[in-house]
């Protein structure tokens, strides 16, 4: 299993923290110091997993996560000063699969690390095994296969992140069921919730986006205000 880590950081005390840390999860770091470093060594090698930070010398952090994203799919975990709403939705818009702000503790980040790997890993291999014939759950004009992860609207296929298809099979999985913020984060992040709704908020607004004919008036995913999502109710 790949356990290789890009971590793109030009704070020298931090990088040092991190890396000390990692190493002793038997975690490979790589370290970059400016945006253009980072996007050379993304290049050179494979790695499980990107710990970003935002603001970044000659290539800031958002340019960075653009342009890989452009071709990959690694799981990036932001890890900013920068703690300002924005800054996580246009963080996470970009494709970034978590977000954790400075000072952080090194338990949580650690936590957070395993946590995206092991997604990332599941959501790759899910499709691996064709022992048996594919699982399909069909809403309405959405269809998801589940062994081939792969969802389609009107036979039209949508490209999903991990964390987007994971959101959408727990729905589609319990469509009878509404589900919290925190039962949404525990599910879907394997890990525990730390009351950053905002988080939550972005994926579902993307997701809605990308499934939805009308993402201001969802049909498929319904929110439950103050208390979380479900999925819609459609008429046999």
């Amino acid at each position: 299993m790949n356990q290789n880590i890009l971590l793109v950081e030009d704070d020298g005390s931090i990088s040092e923290m991190v890396i000390n840390c990692l190493s002793k999860e038997g975690f490979s770091i790589t370290l970059a110091r400016d945006g253009e470093e980072a996007l050379r060594l993304f290049g050179e090698q494979s790695y499980a997993l990107v710990l970003l930070d935002l603001m970044l010398p000659y290539l800031n952090g958002m340019d960075f996560l653009k342009k890989i994203r452009e071709h990959s799919r690694v799981p990036v975990l932001i890890v900013s000063a920068k703690d300002s709403e924005v800054d996580k939705a246009l963080g996470l818009g970009f494709g970034a699969d978590d977000y954790i702000a400075k000072p952080f503790s090194l338990i949580e980040l650690t936590a957070r690390v395993k946590s995206a790997i092991r997604r990332a890993t599941e959501y790759s291999n899910a499709g691996g095994s064709a022992s048996h014939s594919p699982k399909i759950i069909t809403v309405k004009d959405v269809t998801m296969d589940i062994d081939n992860i792969r969802l389609t609207k009107h036979g039209r296929e949508i490209h999903l992140t991990a964390k987007e298809w994971s959101i959408l099979k727990l729905l589609f999985t319990y469509p009878r069921k509404i589900f919290t913020k925190e039962q949404i984060y525990r599910s879907v992040w394997g890990d525990e919730y730390y009351g950053d709704e905002n988080i939550i908020n972005v994926h579902m607004s993307r997701l809605r986006d990308k499934v939805e004919d009308h993402p201001s008036s969802p049909e498929y995913i319904k929110t439950i205000w103050g208390i979380g999502y479900k999925l819609g109710d459609f008429q046999e």
